[in-house]
C-alpha cells in the first residue's frame, strides 16, 4: 500500500520538484520536496524515508556527492537519481554509489512510480 510511504524528493528546479510532488501524491505517496541541498539536510531525516527522488545537478553540489555523503553519515535509503544533462560516465558513477534507478528527464511519470514501488 502507498499511503504513508514518505518519498523524498530534491531538485532545484521549480517546475519538475512540483510535478514531482503532484504525481507522487496523486499516487498516494507523501511527498516532501526540498529545493535546496541545505534545506534537505536541515529537515528531511532520509534515513525514515522509503525512498529518496534525487536530481544529479543541484546547484553548487552534486546529487552523487551528497549521496556519499549520506552513506558515509550511515543513511540507507533507496535512491532514484533524475538528470536532464547525463551521460555514461554520470550514470555509471551513479550507479557505483547505490542508485536504484538513473532516469534522464523528461521521463514518463509511470517510470518513476514503477521504480518506487519496487523499491519500497
Amino acid at each position: 500500500m502507498r499511503i504513508g510511504k514518505r518519498i523524498l524528493v530534491l531538485d532545484d528546479d521549480a517546475s519538475v520538484l512540483g510535478a514531482l510532488e503532484r504525481v507522487l501524491k496523486v499516487h498516494g505517496f507523501n511527498a516532501e520536496v526540498f529545493d535546496t541541498v541545505e534545506g534537505f539536510l536541515g529537515s528531511a531525516r532520509p534515513s525514515d524515508a522509503s525512498c529518496l527522488v534525487l536530481d544529479i545537478d543541484l546547484d553548487g553540489t552534486s546529487g552523487i556527492e551528497l549521496m556519499r555523503q549520506l552513506k558515509d553519515d550511515g543513511v540507507s535509503v533507496p535512491v532514484i537519481f533524475i538528470t536532464g544533462a547525463g551521460n555514461e560516465s554520470t550514470r555509471q558513477a551513479a550507479l557505483e554509489v547505490g542508485a536504484v534507478a538513473y532516469l534522464h528527464k523528461p521521463f514518463p511519470s509511470d517510470a518513476l512510480i514503477d521504480v518506487i514501488e519496487k523499491v519500497t
